[in-house]
């Protein structure tokens, strides 16, 4: 590090870490490995197995990366093939990305209303729900009256419905006088996510009659490579680039057979991700996602004999992208909590690339959002794009040995998963046939079995519940279209069903926690015990003190289910004792905090029925408990 100038009079400069010896990644792991061993693993522990997670598309994510994780290929620069670093030059400059706000409400009244506030106050494009779960066709004139259409981009999402949507906006620019070059966004076809969300048959012909119908519309693209559809089923992240990617190559074929160019065809599509608030997996996503389409089209170009010239003259541009947070992600209680997962979900999709985001209200997934819901959401990017300056900087992350790694190996994963279902005989077969289901069913088991080990905690309803938080209740928004081979499912759903069956109970059920001994030796468990029980909406009652006095508040609970809290040395000395003691006065299941030890088959002598622990399937223990207290 070379030191700053130093003025007469002054003393010399401060050379940051100048007196330290250069840190090596040996030395970091023989540290580490030391803590390790103090903790409680192996002498010969690897440090850096033991810190290691996995993602769901098998990736391994290591505790630390140096300049020898960087991967070894060409990243370019922003705006240039492979366009990791950026789809343009121009993408993260003073106008930054499209805030783009969604509407799903039935209303053309109220659509209008909020979308004029929205334009007003921040947002910069409407993505409109026509149709089934949303607004009626016939009322998007009404819905748009004193947008500037010209202006403010317009993406239809109108599934079965699309022609019509399509006609609709076009005699809407017609009856306005548009020039063909004013109208932008997109008509959102999608026929293969309407097929996997809904069963519909595939319209074969329908990219090839939007693609004459508005064949005069440069600046319109034709359809919506939906993504989201295949993450909301519980898709991993290269799982989701890489059906995106074959959908997007099906629609390719289907475009350039109806008369395309190559280079109309490539610009006719936009890509929509769901993003999440998991930000370095997110920016890796979008930026690896750029990567693979940029590989399909090079060799897209390459089979079709398109000129570097010609590829130029386009822009050379990279793919269109549309970052939407997750639908999957979002908690019906405490749903104030997904303000921050909104929040970070948007840094990460800024950050990646996205040239438009949309950022959900945080209580959608309770019904139609409110106008300080949507409002929080249309901040949360104004925040982030003019506060923070992220709409400034262009790929914020370019360099980081860990971001450039993980955009790396997800990219790979997902080329493979675009080859295999290629080689099945591309996206539509690949539905069809099961494969795309059987792949999305293996993630979706994984992470709901580390939602309900609670490995992969949700702040608010897996952990830290508040039962008695006051209900957000909003007017329930349509139902959107469903029956396909991939049906949609939030990450929380299942806890959040015990939850309501809490609520709906008469009483609100009760778990007694029978706390051992002194304070010092039960108020970790007796903390762990009532974070577990309250994620299902039970009321937690603890007793203390002596054993007589322990049973007499366990009787005045009216409960029957109870749970020892307290030191595993105590255990051994009171635990049985209590337990008769609890059994005789009406216990009907009795759990113990801790883990099975040796004495697992002396503890269910002395009538314990069950473990709670870190780690434990707190989804089955919650359920149990919910069953035995006879909550329907």
């Amino acid at each position: 590090m070379s030191a700053l100038p130093v003025s007469p009079g002054q003393s010399a400069p401060l050379e940051l870490a100048g007196e330290f010896p250069a840190a090596t990644a040996d030395e970091w792991r023989a540290l580490v490995a030391g803590v390790l061993r103090k903790s409680g693993l192996a002498e010969d522990a690897d440090p850096i197995k033991a810190l290691s997670s996995h993602t769901y598309d098998g990736i391994t994510v290591a505790p630390l990366y140096t300049a020898a994780d960087a991967p070894g290929v060409e990243i370019g620069v922003p705006g240039a093939a492979p366009f990791v670093r950026g789809a343009t030059v121009d993408a993260d400059s003073a106008t930054g990305w499209d805030v783009r706000t969604r509407y799903v409400d039935p209303t053309a009244a109220r659509v209008n209303s909020t979308a004029l506030t929205d334009l007003e106050t921040g947002a910069t494009s409407l993505w409109l729900t026509l149709g089934a779960g949303g607004l009626p066709v016939t009322e998007l004139a009404a819905a748009l009256e004193g947008v500037y259409i010209d202006l403010a981009p317009v993406a239809l999402d109108a599934g079965s419905q699309t022609r019509e949507a399509a006609t609709a906006l076009l005699a809407l620019a017609a009856s306005r006088s548009l020039e063909p070059a004013e109208l932008t966004g997109s008509l959102g076809a999608d026929p293969i996510g309407l097929r996997a969300r809904t069963g519909a048959d595939y319209d074969a012909t329908l990219l090839a009659d939007l693609a004459a119908q508005a064949g005069e519309y440069a600046n319109l693209q034709l359809a919506t490579v939906d993504g989201s559809v295949y993450h909301d089923a519980g898709a991993a992240d290269a799982d989701e680039i890489g059906i995106a990617t074959a959908v997007g190559v099906t629609y390719l074929r289907a475009l350039t057979a109806a008369g395309l160019s190559t280079e109309a065809a490539l610009a006719a599509l936009e890509f929509r991700f769901a993003v999440t608030a998991d930000q370095f997996l997110t920016i890796a996503k979008l930026r690896a996602a750029r990567r693979v389409w940029a590989r399909v089209a090079e060799l897209v170009e390459a089979a079709n004999s398109v000129s570097a010239e010609i590829s130029e003259s386009t822009g050379g541009r990279g793919q269109r992208q549309h970052a939407v947070t997750s639908a999957a992600m979002m908690t019906q209680r405490d749903p104030w909590v997904n303000m921050l997962r909104t929040t970070i979900a948007c840094f990460g999709a800024a950050v990646g690339g996205a040239d438009a985001i949309t950022v959900t209200p945080f209580d959608a997934a309770i019904g139609l959002s409110d106008d300080f819901a949507r409002r929080i959401a249309r901040n949360t990017q104004a925040i982030l794009h003019d506060e923070s300056s992220l709409g400034r900087v262009l790929d914020a992350a370019g360099g980081s040995w860990y971001v450039e790694s993980l955009t790396d190996e997800l990219a790979a994963k997902a080329w493979d998963t675009f080859t295999a279902i290629e080689t099945a005989g591309g996206a539509l077969a690949a539905l069809d046939s099961g494969l795309i289901t059987e792949r999305l069913a293996a993630t979706r088991a994984a992470r709901d079995a580390d939602i309900a080990h609670r490995r992969a905690p949700i702040t608010g309803v897996t952990e830290f519940a508040f039962p008695a938080e006051a209900p957000v209740v909003r007017p329930p928004a349509p139902a959107a279209p469903s029956g396909g081979p991939l049906e949609p499912v939030r990450w929380t759903a299942a806890f959040e069903a015990l939850r309501d069956r809490s609520d709906a109970a008469p009483t609100r059920p009760v778990v007694f926690l029978a706390a051992l001994g002194p304070f010092a030796a039960y108020t970790a468990r007796v903390g762990f015990a009532t974070n577990l029980f309250q994620a299902a909406g039970f009321s937690v009652v603890v007793g203390s003190g002596d054993p007589d006095e322990i049973v007499a508040a366990f009787g005045a609970s009216g409960t029957t289910v109870a749970c020892l809290c307290s030191s595993d040395k105590l255990y051994s000395e009171l635990a049985s004792s209590e337990a008769a003691a609890l059994k005789a006065a009406g216990a009907k299941y009795l759990w113990i905090a801790g883990k099975p030890g040796k004495d697992e088959e002396s503890d269910h002598a002395a009538g314990i029925d069950g473990y709670v622990y870190t780690g434990c399937d707190a989804l089955e223990v919650l359920t149990t408990t919910m069953t035995v207290l006879g909550v329907n």
